[in-house]
């Protein structure tokens, strides 16, 4: 393909992807593409999440709850355990709890 100038469409894109001040133009300008194309994904798959909690509420569940419940199901079972007594052991210090639970 030839424009106006008369270059071909090939030697504009060696220009524009030749090493600048020691950065490959072309390999940085393929991240940033990526990048900006999984930020448009993510920001579609965000969308999709809250369609889903919103039709959980809509059906009665505690959406404050269910995000507890995802992110307590992503620990290892030793993490998560380790959080719970701690939890456990802060709230019987602050008298949230009953002593008998606590011990």
């Amino acid at each position: 393909m030839v424009d106006v100038t008369g270059a071909t469409s090939e030697s504009k894109r060696t220009k524009k992807d030749a090493d600048v001040g020691g950065i490959g133009a072309g390999q940085l300008r393929s991240f940033v593409e990526r990048i900006e194309r999984l930020e448009e994904e993510k920001k579609a798959l965000s969308g999709d999440i809250k369609e889903v909690y919103a039709e959980a509420k809509g059906n009665g569940f505690d959406t404050k709850i269910m995000r507890k419940v995802i992110s307590i199901r992503k620990l290892e079972d030793a993490e998560r355990q380790e959080q719970e007594s701690l939890l456990e052991l802060y709230m019987a210090a602050l008298g949230m709890v009953p002593q008998q639970a606590a011990e």
